[in-house]
């Protein structure tokens, strides 16, 4: 929703545009030279789907281009308004402007589609331009796919229009989705190249999801099929909405659900629904589109009954298909949402909802309703609004991307919205207004969310007494309690082209009346890399504030900034890398601003001033660096060069023999390093992790998605007699209950051992056995149907050995003294205490002795010198250090200039290795060794000036021995 009339500093859009475009140009560009193949140089960021436990669990795999093979240009990161990579996905994207150039993609997952988000320049006319780009496989061509700029770019003021004559230009990205004909396996490099730029003089790539598409969903038994029985059109060449509409009164009628079975079907206005299931063979292959040629205002879309028309419908369920429209406009009045109406007791399941005006606008009085599992795309205004009276409501598992208005919000107009709940979700880059927002409300949940790349006008989580019809009067206002709990913001919050200063990651906002008499508690949440402050109030006074147990890494401007008086209580809130570090409070507003300290906060209650002019915000894009998930290494060799002339047709792959083939399984742990499979992933918490050696990566399956299983293929039938399952240790005790299944032929499976519960539990090392009457297999399946300490099956180690456990002696075995002096092979500092100068997000100084090579430490970026120190527990001789870098190619050679520091009390200390340049190569390990002959010490210290890698001190294994 577009924020309303502002009072104050209204300097014309005109005049911010002018300045922007005229001072920067419109993007800003690191031009990689375009003769030779090369590597994409993004500046790491944090991803939005790489939050563990938060977020919608979503079935594709993405990789950003401006870390992926390119001969392009990277642009950003930028995120000024009207600059074209600020709308990108971590405010960067790769430019293509001539024959030849590329991005290409590593699959890290086995995919059979690809979709990618790009943007195209508009035509001077501003009716936009059509173009294609080449898909290639391996480096050979499969295909040529459309794209388009007629769903983007937008100017001038609210609600904008298409003339690019106008100032404010936005609304730069689109995407499109393709599939591949057949499933290519991970290590397959899929490129987009440019073959012509005499449609489009430049494409700019952001980023691309590879999905594995499931088979088309078969019609369920005794459905209505809207081909087969009702006469719609599959091929969509003519309008099918009287056919759709007679299909799904019948199923009301009938209690049949209604299929609608593959193909491309257009529809010219609603077909309205009641008491009935609408399903499809999935949202890849039922596609319903399309808009009125003759009247503009109707459009492809499916609502339930307005209240007052018989409304709101009862218990529908639309589910398994998609909805991708031809709204390339904003008219509010006009009703070309996808989904609409009133709809109570209903859910919406798997839909794909794309280029329409809104995903789902439902305008109440009504109650229980459901979005889940889907994905919203490319609107022009909000992802979902619940108007008006929604109750008992919710949005949850769902991945919403590009909209032009808040991505989910909640507005009680008139009618009180109670008890909703926005669970679960994902929602980046809105390109106006906010992530998720609730207007008014009463007992509202907005929990387990990740929030990301707000463009402007709004911020990540806003809760507001603001907009028409919201008062206490009404009962629409603030109100009960508010839940945010276990959200992640990352890169949210931007400058108000209206107010011309910037809006807090997380606002309240009291412009209809105060926030009063409501409890809202903020709790267990990260606020990563704001560009602006991380808490804003304005406008209105707020109260009855708590924020719990809050991370602020970054932020742009201020930790806090008020405009209005409030009236909150901090509770270990840490803030940290904030740019106005030593006044982190701006606040105008005098002592009606009131923050009560609940104890173990730190960072922003330092410092306040009143300057009365805004600073320049300073962005450090947190990140993390090049391996961070979900982006493909941003040193990725590119495929062979395309002939110049491509084949007239792919060559096909090779076919996968049925059973591969056989090898040797082993001895020991028959498990390790063979293939894993499993039901599900979440995000990167591969079947491949449990198979690796390392117990501090992990398996994780879906959330709340029981039962789940872990197949390992042991490449040859051999003896089985025990499985052991382990997690990584620290991790709280847990049952899990699991059944072991065997397989000579990875179709039919018996029962080895049947369900049972084991419990993992740190003080035993995390580890259970199930041991069973061994048994020649080849596959061995773990199924899990429980766990009590997550609400997936999760298994860090699965171990499958040939015999069950050894049972122990019943004698006493013999004592030896341990020696005095540890073993020169003992890692004197495994599990000791470290602690750092700073540290920059997940990477806490604990990452340097957890064990884990690939896991690390990382200091604040830009801010030498930075120190990590260890305490090992009482005064021991020490004779060499190994310091490791994470052992990925990725991490390209670098030199971290540091000396050695020793002490016996932590206060006083010696030099012992003066400060010299180590080089970390990946052909060597990422290893190196300092020699400190003759040392002593409770306390080392590692001290670092430099490193020709990265800004910042970096760390992944810090370990001593005594000689």
């Amino acid at each position: 929703m577009q924020s309303p009339p502002i009072r104050r500093l209204r300097s014309s859009v005109a005049a911010l545009t002018a300045v922007a475009l005229g001072s920067a140009g419109l993007f800003t560009a690191a031009v990689i030279g375009n003769a030779t193949p090369a590597s994409a140089a993004g500046v790491p960021t944090l991803s939005p789907l790489n939050v563990s436990g938060r977020g919608a669990t979503v079935p594709f795999k993405e990789q950003e281009a401006e870390y992926a093979a390119t001969n392009g240009s990277v642009i950003g990161p930028d995120r000024l308004y009207g600059h074209l990579p600020s709308e990108a996905s971590g405010r960067q994207a790769v430019t293509l402007n001539s024959v030849g150039q590329y991005v290409e993609f590593t699959l890290t997952a086995p995919a059979n589609s690809i979709d990618f988000r790009y943007s195209l320049p508009d035509t001077g006319d501003g009716k936009g331009r059509d173009a294609s780009i080449d898909l290639l496989v391996n480096g050979s061509k499969l295909k040529s796919v459309d794209v388009t700029s007629k769903y983007s770019w937008y100017y001038g003021g609210y609600p904008f229009n298409n003339n690019p004559g106008d100032t404010n230009p936005h609304h730069f990205f689109d995407e499109t989705r393709t599939m591949f004909g057949t499933s290519y396996p991970a290590g397959t490099k899929i490129r987009l190249q440019v073959s012509s730029t005499a449609q489009s003089p430049s494409f700019t790539i952001d980023l691309a999801d590879f999905e594995q598409v499931g088979a088309p969903i078969a019609k369920p038994a005794g459905a209505l099929d809207v081909v087969a029985d009702f006469g719609a059109d599959p091929s969509g060449a003519t309008d099918s909405t009287a056919k759709f509409q007679a299909a799904v009164n019948a199923g009301q009628a009938q209690g049949k659900t209604v299929y609608i079975p593959q193909g491309n079907f257009t529809l010219y206005d609603h077909v309205v629904v009641d008491g009935v299931t609408l399903a499809g063979a999935g949202p890849w292959y039922s596609v319903l589109g399309g808009r009125d040629p003759n009247n503009r205002a109707k459009a492809a879309g499916v609502y339930g009954k307005y209240v007052g028309q018989g409304g709101p419908s009862q218990n529908v369920t639309l589910k398994d298909f998609a909805i991708i429209g031809d709204i390339r406009e904003r008219v509010d009045e006009d009703q070309v949402n996808a989904v609409g109406g009133a709809m109570s007791n209903s859910t919406l399941d798997n839909l794909w909802l794309q280029h329409t005006k809104v995903g789902a606008w439902m305008d109440g009085p009504m109650d229980r309703f459901t979005v889940k599992n889907s994905r919203i795309l490319d609107q022009t205004a909000d992802g979902v609004n619940f108007h008006t009276g929604v109750t008992n409501s919710t949005v949850t598992n769902t991945f919403v991307r590009n909209t032009g208005d808040d991505g989910l919000a909640s507005w009680p107009e008139r009618v009180p919205n109670v008890n909703d709940s926005f669970t679960h979700n994902t929602v980046v880059l809105p390109i106006l207004a906010n992530n998720i927002v609730t207007y008014g409300g009463k007992d509202f949940t907005i929990s387990d969310n990740v929030m990301s790349d707000t463009i402007s006008n709004g911020g990540g989580l806003h809760i507001a007494n603001r907009y028409p019809g919201v008062n206490s009067g009404s009962g629409t206002a603030v109100a009960g309690t508010i839940t945010a709990a276990r959200n992640t913001l990352i890169r949210t919050g931007n400058s108000d082209f209206n107010w011309q200063f910037g809006v807090g990651a997380i606002w309240f906002d009291g412009l209809n009346e105060p926030i009063a008499g409501a409890t809202i508690n903020i709790t267990d949440t990260d606020i990563l890399d704001s560009s602006y402050e991380a808490v804003q109030t304005i406008d209105g006074s707020s109260s009855g504030i708590n924020f719990t147990n809050v991370n602020i890494d970054g932020a742009g401007t201020y930790a806090i900034q008020a405009q209005a008086n409030a009236n909150m209580k901090f509770t270990n809130v840490k803030a940290k890398n904030i740019a106005q570090a030593a006044t982190p409070i701006h606040n105008c507003v005098g002592s009606g601003f009131v923050i009560v300290d609940g104890g173990g906060n730190s960072g922003w209650n330092n410092g306040t001033t009143c300057s009365g002019t805004w600073p320049t915000p300073q962005w450090t894009y947190g990140g993390q660096p090049s391996t961070g998930g979900g982006t493909s290494s941003p040193s990725p060799s590119p495929s062979p060069s395309t002939p110049t002339t491509p084949p007239a047709s792919p060559s096909p792959s090779p076919t996968t023999p049925t059973t591969p083939p056989a090898c040797n399984p082993g001895t020991g742990n028959l498990a390790q390093g063979k293939s894993a499979t499993a039901t599900s992933t979440n995000q990167t918490y591969t079947a491949a992790n449990a198979v690796d050696g390392n117990a501090a990566s992990y398996w994780e399956s879906a959330n709340n998605a029981f039962p789940q299983s872990i197949t390992v293929d042991l490449c040859a039938v051999t003896a089985v007699g025990s499985v052991t399952a382990k997690l990584p240790a620290g991790w709280g005790t847990r049952t899990e209950t699991v059944s072991v299944q065997g397989s000579t032929d990875g179709v039919s499976f018996s029962t080895l051992a049947p369900s049972t519960g084991i419990t993992l539990d740190p003080a035993t090392g995390n580890t259970a056995t199930v041991g069973f009457t061994q048994t020649n297999t080849r596959y061995v399946r773990v199924t899990v149907t429980g766990n009590t300490g997550w609400p997936a099956a999760q298994l860090s180690e699965l171990e499958i050995r040939a015999t069950g456990p050894t049972t122990p002696p019943t004698t006493t075995p013999p004592t030896t003294t341990p020696p005095t002096t540890p073993p020169a092979t003992t890692n004197l500092l495994a599990g000791k205490s470290l602690s750092a100068t700073s540290t920059v997000d997940v990477y806490g100084a604990n990452k340097a002795n957890d064990g884990d090579a690939n896991s690390y430490w990382e200091s604040a970026a830009n801010a030498f010198p930075q120190s990590l120190t260890a305490d090992l527990g009482a005064s021991t001789a020490v004779g060499r250090l190994v310091l490791k870098l994470p052992p990925a190619t990725a991490w390209a050679t670098r030199t971290e200039t540091l000396s050695v520091l020793a002490s016996t009390d932590g206060t006083n200390w010696t030099t012992v290795k003066a400060s010299a340049g180590y080089t970390f190569d990946p052909a060597t390990g990422n290893t190196v060794t300092i020699s400190v002959p003759g040392t002593t010490a409770r306390h080392l210290k590692l001290s670092f000036t430099g490193n020709t890698g990265w800004a910042a001190a970096q760390l992944s294994e810090f370990e001593a021995y005594t000689s």
